[in-house]
């Protein structure tokens, strides 16, 4: 993943910056107000580090070690289940590794360093010595026990030599203390074994296994293979599945409970699927699984592909502090992102590797067709709109193409909805509380159903006194539609009930203003406005600055039968 540059000030922007020539996917959170020029906006240090430290985002912070101590002291986890975090200070001058040992920390101090041109302060003993962490094998190895590690590191620490039994190429440049009749041992392999008290265990991850989702008992399934095999449960790479497999549910909860991905290929037999990925003869063990062991960790991208992925997103109203963590996570992970390039804009910044695929408003049928084609590739898509994708928006037209089409490739991408904060809630909650009891969201655009249908739902929402959100009030196209809406509003509402009017709200230059039925003129409204009109119930009263307060009590009077 992909680490998060964290600045305070705009003196910090320059080394920043120069951090992102070492990680060109990394992008800068910058302190709203402060720096101009990042590519995330924050408002808040320590929630921003929290939230990015328990989402098991790297964090390179340019700041005192001391504030990036403290920030994170309530939330550290236990040693081995952290990300790397790394003070930097902001002239560039020192580079100090802080948590994430055991996640790489100090590979990546060192390479900051070396970047930067200056020392990396590391501080680890066994790094020191040896010149690497054995506690930490790189990707494709797994080490078998971290308690056993640290007595076996302490016993080297103490001067013990070590002999190395299996191919561990990473080791070749360590200064290991090397002695061919050594007590200790350092053991790569991907058989089974019991650990004796002088071994380190470290398994390549080269076991692949491929099996069928007509098994009883996947994991089992998966678990006595392997030790039919002699194999180390900390070996597998990954499982194997068929294509025609794609959503099924229990293939993906087995693989998620042995901790290994899942990947698919053509073909239905198990022993098949390991001859295409590994070329070599698979062992047979059972109906619905065969066993492959490959010569060197395994290269998942050499192996079939993963379950293609669509997400539909809501960005919010447009702030960045309004777009929820998930929808975040979801534009970190995206191959493609999809969408009104007006709402595709507001969702960068984006990584180099991104493919934007930018459409009219009006195109959202194909957007929705061409983002499950990109997904049925095994790709990671996002489909974006603005404000909840479930509201007048984006998710009904995605489900609708996949409805539609007939397409079994479609029905096995994972697809899932994202939500996010409304344009009428948002709106809302800069009044105080107008939609605080039962209301209607309604569309005033016809460009999609008669106008005819818009007055009876109006009319029958009037009469049962919700409290009503326009969208799409008026535009260049529909320039009458607000005042024939408004007109039929004031046959059941009082002149002086509440409307509230938010234009841009969640974006630069967002307005708010509170006025009433009877005063209301549809040239005080654009296309770019959300209209919230109260119920009977709904009332004001004036804030301290000079505004108004807004809401719609949630008690509703009692009248007697």
């Amino acid at each position: 993943m992909a680490p998060a540059i964290v600045i305070l000030g705009a003196g910090a922007l320059a080394t920043a910056q120069r951090l992102q020539g070492l990680y060109p996917q990394a992008r800068i959170h910058g302190l709203a107000g402060r720096v101009d020029g990042a590519d995330v906006a924050y408002s808040d240090f320590g929630a921003t580090l929290r939230a990015l430290y328990q989402s098991d985002t790297p964090i390179i912070a340019l700041c005192a070690a001391g504030i990036v101590i403290r920030s994170l002291a309530g939330v550290l986890l236990e040693k081995g289940a952290e990300p790397p975090v790394l003070a930097v200070a902001e002239d560039a001058s020192a580079v100090v590794p802080l948590l994430g040992g055991l996640a790489g920390v100090n590979v990546m101090a060192r390479a900051i360093a070396e970047h930067l041109q200056v020392n990396a302060a590391i501080t680890t003993s066994g790094e020191l010595r040896f010149g690497t962490c054995l506690l930490n094998p790189p990707e494709g190895y797994a080490l078998e026990d971290l308690g056993q590690g640290k007595r076996f590191v302490s016993d080297l620490l103490a001067g013990e030599s070590v002999r190395v039994e299996g191919e561990a190429p990473w080791l070749a440049e360590a200064r290991l203390p090397l002695d061919d009749q050594a007590r200790l041992t350092i053991r790569v392999a991907s058989q089974a074994h019991v650990p004796a008290a002088d071994e380190l265990l470290i398994y390549p991850r080269n076991v692949l296994v491929a099996v069928s989702a007509d098994a009883e008992d996947i994991v089992a399934t998966v678990t006595q293979a392997l030790q039919a095999a002699g194999l180390a449960k900390p070996a597998l790479a990954c499982l194997l599945a068929a294509e025609t497999q794609m959503a099924n549910v229990a293939l993906q909860g087995a693989a998620q409970t042995l901790g290994v991905p899942l990947r698919f290929a053509g073909g239905a037999a198990p022993r098949a699927l390991v001859e295409q990925a590994l070329g070599l003869e698979p062992m047979q063990v059972g109906a619905h699984c065969a066993v492959g062991v490959a010569a060197l960790p395994i290269d998942l991208a050499t192996v079939g592909r993963s379950r293609g992925r669509l997400a539909v997103i809501g960005l919010g109203p447009g702030a960045a502090e309004l777009m929820v963590p998930a929808v975040k996570a979801e534009l970190a992970r995206a191959d493609d992102i999809l969408g009104y390039e007006t709402y595709v804009r507001m969702a960068g910044p984006f990584r180099a590797d991104q493919v934007l695929h930018c459409t009219d408003n009006r195109e959202e049928m194909q957007r929705a067709r061409h983002a499950f084609e990109l997904a049925a590739q095994g790709r990671s898509v996002v489909v974006v709109s603005s404000g909840d994708p479930g509201v007048f928006a984006m998710a009904a037209a995605v489900l609708e193409a996949l409805h539609e089409a007939g397409r079994p490739d479609w029905h096995q991408v994972d697809l899932q909805m994202l939500p996010g904060v409304s344009a009428s809630l948002a709106t809302a909650a800069l009044a105080g509380a107008p939609l605080g009891h039962d209301f209607c969201v309604m569309s005033l655009s016809d460009n999609l159903k008669p106008w005819s249908i818009i007055e009876t739902r109006l009319e029958l929402a009037c009469q049962a006194d919700l409290a009503l959100a326009f969208y799409n009030p008026i535009s260049k196209a529909r320039p009458l539609q607000l005042g024939k809406a408004l007109d039929i509003v004031r046959r059941h509402r009082a002149p002086h009930t509440p409307v509230t009017l938010g234009r841009d709200v969640g974006r630069p230059g967002q307005r708010l203003s509170i006025t009433t039925l009877g005063e209301l003129t549809v040239d005080q409204v654009d296309s770019r406005t959300m209209v919230l009109v109260g119920s009977s119930t709904t009332c004001t009263f004036a804030k301290a600055d000079g505004g108004q307060w807004v809401y719609t009590p949630r008690w509703y009077p009692h009248k007697p039968g």
